[in-house]
């Protein structure tokens, strides 16, 4: 039995097609910024009201951002979530943080999510998922991990 090894060179352009990505020689990162969110969390009979405020302490602008919030119980199955933001999973929401210029305050981002059932706490991990290609290499403050107990008390980040 005899095979036959064909070698086929596949493009750049051929492998963007199929979705894959492809290295460029010489490419710059794109331009550096520093997300941030701080707010407060509060969690009374399984409703959490999570409200934060993106901020971008430079030195770029971002032309636009996603943070995601992710809780570690599921979220009941009917939620009414304000504009921009959209369910992405049983514990997950994003919301649309939008364009931020550099060193600057970007709109509050406030929500009210209900868990399924009514745990005694719940943690809440709030990420950025998109940057508009700006680059964050201070990753510690646009992550966020916050205990929020079902006293109705506000824990802040």
């Amino acid at each position: 039995m005899r095979v036959h090894l064909v070698c086929v060179t596949v493009g750049v352009a051929a492998l963007v097609a199929v979705g894959g990505t492809a290295p460029v020689a010489g490419a710059m990162p794109g331009p550096e910024a520093d997300l941030a969110y701080h707010g407060s969390a509060a969690m009374a009979s399984g409703r959490v009201d999570v409200r934060f405020t993106p901020r971008n302490h430079g030195p770029a602008a971002v032309p636009d951002a996603t943070v995601r919030l992710r809780w570690s119980e599921p979220l009941a199955n009917r939620q009414v979530l304000p504009g921009g933001c959209a369910r992405s999973g049983v514990r997950v929401v994003l919301c649309r943080v939008g364009a931020l210029a550099a060193d600057d305050v970007g709109e509050p981002v406030e929500l009210l999510v209900r868990l399924r059932g009514v745990p005694s706490e719940v943690l809440l991990d709030i990420d950025t998922v998109w940057s508009g290609g700006a680059v964050d290499r201070n990753r510690h403050n646009d992550r966020q991990r916050v205990l929020v107990l079902d006293t109705g008390d506000a824990y802040f980040f």
